[in-house]
């Protein structure tokens, strides 16, 4: 039985609240908001029109079933790109100071094939809160019993090879996102501490909805269209989302499970000894952050500590915070984790891999 977590600023780091007042201080000496700027305006229409340019042109049938399949690939790498550079932000309430403006952005999520309503409960109340803590953190449950990213969870034999497999397993995360995840958790009465009850009617009607709809464009209508055949159909719906897949998994872990991230335990009494800034600062690492094409690709979440100290600022603004967050985490003894490339990222993923697959 899991009892509600409490974090609990035991050395009195006055942290944050430096931390906070310096941010506020930059965007009102510069004069700016803490939303999307032109630039940014200017990214998520690329990746929008760029997402559906890629999809006219498999439906025009204009192209060989090799460049169709290609195609189908880099759609699925748009999808991901999307859904990080703009239906993130978007649901987090980033994008705009207007509800209105979020939550049009947010239904971008749709083409990611997934429902944004379950991912601001998955992802918004419950990760952000209780970043890698096992049994509080259902991101850190990835394929359960095959992938094992909790020092806590049993060991299973075969997970002594999770970092062979484990990258080509990433890949079929946003099959399971658009055909069971969402579904999973919307009827599922707890995620982590979070009471998962009492959904709004419309939710349930919205979910099916939402989900025939991308069944029916993604499926069904390239089927009646083009003059492919079955098969045919469903290598390119499979090359779509492993392509998506692979982008959406791999960001995401590089994040938060790479070396040097923790993965605390509560106490007894069921609190973490730790203010929850602090926490953050040691479950969270950046990546690539002086790579501009991380940078336009990923959303931001290759600054994931920004991220999750200021989640409703906009991720265009997170360079200039970094400089802000790293001065004041060093001010305070505190520890800023970063891998300076993605291929170093991706490298020290494999080795923590690895070692979580061997028994302790």
């Amino acid at each position: 039985m899991l009892m509600p977590l409490k974090f609990i600023n035991t050395g009195q780091s006055s942290f944050f609240l430096t931390l906070r007042k310096r941010v506020d201080a930059y965007f009102k000496q510069k004069g700016l908001s803490p939303h999307a700027n032109g630039p940014m305006w200017a990214k998520a229409l690329f990746f929008l029109t760029g997402y559906g340019l890629l999809y006219g042109l498999i439906l025009s049938g204009l192209f060989s079933l090799w460049a169709m399949l290609a195609l189908t690939l880099l759609l699925g790498a748009f999808a991901a790109f999307i859904g990080f550079n703009v239906s993130h932000d978007a649901l987090h309430g980033a994008f705009s100071s207007r509800n209105w403006v979020n939550q049009l952005l947010g239904s971008t999520f749709y083409l990611v094939g997934a429902s944004p309503y379950v991912w601001k409960i998955t992802h918004n109340t419950v990760h952000h809160t209780y970043t890698n803590i096992p049994g509080h953190d259902e991101d850190i449950e990835i394929a359960p019993g095959l992938i094992r990213l909790n020092p806590e969870e049993e060991h299973r034999p075969w997970q002594r090879y999770q970092h062979l497999y484990g990258f080509p397993l990433y890949s079929l995360s946003s099959l399971s996102w658009v055909f069971r995840k969402d579904y999973l958790k919307f009827f599922k009465k707890k995620i982590g501490q979070h009471a998962n009850t009492d959904h709004p009617r419309r939710e349930y009607f919205t979910l099916f909805f939402s989900k025939i709809a991308y069944y029916f464009f993604f499926l069904l209508l390239p089927y009646l269209v083009l003059d492919i055949t079955w098969w045919q159909l469903v290598v390119g719906f499979l090359g779509m989302h492993l392509a998506e897949g692979l982008v959406l998994a791999l960001v995401f872990q590089l994040a938060h499970v790479v070396e040097g991230t923790a993965f605390p335990l509560p106490s007894q009494e069921g609190s973490i000894q730790e203010a929850w800034a602090i926490h953050q600062l040691g479950t969270t690492a950046n990546f690539a952050p002086r790579s501009a094409i991380a940078a336009f690709v990923c959303g931001g979440l290759n600054r994931q500590i920004e991220h999750h100290l200021f989640p409703k600022v906009c991720h265009i603004h997170y360079p200039a915070l970094a400089v802000i967050v790293r001065q004041t985490a060093q001010e305070h003894g505190l520890p800023y984790l970063e891998n300076k490339s993605l291929f170093s990222a991706l490298g020290s993923h494999y080795r923590l891999l690895k070692k979580l697959g061997r028994k302790a």
